[in-house]
């Protein structure tokens, strides 16, 4: 039985507050040592800490770091019931422009081609994006073509803070405790390194940064950055015969070392990769910025031995200290956190069948602040937030997947459902 009745009212509360985040640039640095690890950051920080504020949850607090905290009380006479958490992050990617983000409605969406921005004529089409053909008759949020849209992960802090504010206004659905947190720079795989797992509170918590409708999961990658630094030798082109090193081409031959069917385009479902994410070269220096990314665990470490074994085989032939490798760790796969505690699981696809929505347990090819949290303590399961495409110009939202995530949000939490 559906917990939710979106009049129209409430819709529209969703959809402002989303068009409204997106709007707001603030996109994470992973070249930055602060945290965030841009000021912009705090823009989106503020605007939501003072929103928490206005619809009246309590003890709302934003640290230094720009971790915001909040809790809808329990409406219980005899609360015994798990405080729940909720939590998403308000950074957006580097990977592509979240600067000056013009969000676009379309309304009863009917399949076609969408022209995004009629002076390039970019356009989202299903002949390229066959997802689209899933949202006909309803209404998409995207973006002009030069920017990225946000979803990931707005959608998710929209949808939290939409089924906080209907909580407090339904005290006849009857729940405990709930918390509430947004991060910075999940994108740079940064977002739950200075959380306040006990300041928080809760048993366990879920991830709202998943994709489309039904997704659930609680198993994720090992990753790691990885830095490789190549150092040449630059002299005039018309005297270097014996003498340049040319940083920018052993970069190029560096790249041509990893294999070529273990990146993101060529791997698959439980599949790792090398992604090489930027080459920065002139003749004196190269940088080229990878991550590393496998399920398994022994995979993971394989992983990272072989790209130091490539260093070594490198500077064989080019000199030894030609080319150097830092590799940070990022994150762990969560699964086995979740040994004996399915149950978080189960209650979250639970919610979802009150919905309407048949759970489609898998496992993220990417990451989430979850899975850091998991191993900090707090089980964190991901769950949808509804958006397609993350991460560049083709991205949208439909906004009746968002009103399904704010739904399940609500059934997780009630009473009637433990």
């Amino acid at each position: 039985m559906s917990t939710i009745e979106f009049n129209s009212m409430w819709r529209e509360k969703l959809l402002n507050r989303f068009i409204s985040y997106v709007k707001i640039y603030s996109t994470s640095d992973a070249e930055s040592e602060t945290t965030p690890s841009t000021k912009r950051q705090w823009d989106i920080a503020n605007y939501i800490t003072e929103e928490l504020k206005k619809i009246g949850l309590e003890d709302v607090s934003i640290d230094e770091h720009g971790y915001i905290m909040g809790y809808v009380p329990s409406n219980l006479e005899n609360d015994n019931l798990p405080t729940i958490g909720f939590i998403s992050h308000y950074d957006t990617s580097p990977d592509f422009s979240g600067e000056d983000v013009k969000p676009q409605i379309w309304e009863n969406y009917q399949g076609e081609d969408l022209v995004l921005n009629k002076e390039t004529n970019f356009t989202l089409s299903p002949s390229r994006f066959e997802s689209l053909k899933k949202y006909v008759g309803q209404t998409l949020i995207t973006t002009d073509g030069n920017t990225l849209l946000g979803a990931d992960d707005k959608a998710g802090c929209a949808e939290i803070v939409t089924a906080a504010e209907y909580l407090i206004a339904h005290p006849e659905i009857k729940h405990g405790r709930i918390a509430v947190g947004f991060t910075p720079d999940e994108e740079i795989g940064r977002g739950a390194h200075k959380f306040d797992v006990a300041k928080f509170g809760a048993e366990f918590a879920y991830t709202m940064d998943g994709g489309e409708v039904g997704e659930l999961e609680y198993e994720n990658f090992n990753a790691a950055g990885a830095v490789v630094k190549i150092h040449g030798l630059s002299v005039h082109p018309g005297y270097a015969y014996g003498k340049m090193i040319n940083a920018a081409l052993l970069a190029s031959e560096f790249a041509q070392m990893l294999p070529a069917n273990e990146t993101p385009s060529t791997t698959k479902g439980f599949e790792g990769f090398y992604h090489l994410m930027d080459i920065n070269a002139d003749i004196s220096e190269a940088k080229l910025q990878y991550i590393i990314r496998d399920h398994d665990e022994e995979k993971f470490e394989a992983r990272k031995k072989f790209m130091e074994e490539k260093i070594a085989d490198f500077n064989k032939k080019h000199g030894e200290g030609t080319a150097e490798i830092e590799i940070k760790e990022q994150y762990r796969n969560m699964k086995q956190q979740f040994e004996g505690k399915m149950h978080i699981v189960d209650l979250a696809a639970k919610a979802m069948k009150e919905a309407g929505i048949e759970p489609k347990i898998k496992a993220i090819r990417g990451g989430t602040d979850g899975a850091q949290l998991s191993y900090m303590g707090l089980p964190c399961p991901n769950i949808f937030a509804g958006g397609i495409n993350f991460h560049g110009p083709y991205e949208y939202v439909a906004l009746e997947s968002m009103m399904k995530a704010t739904e399940v949000i609500v059934n997780i939490v009630k009473k009637d459902i433990f």
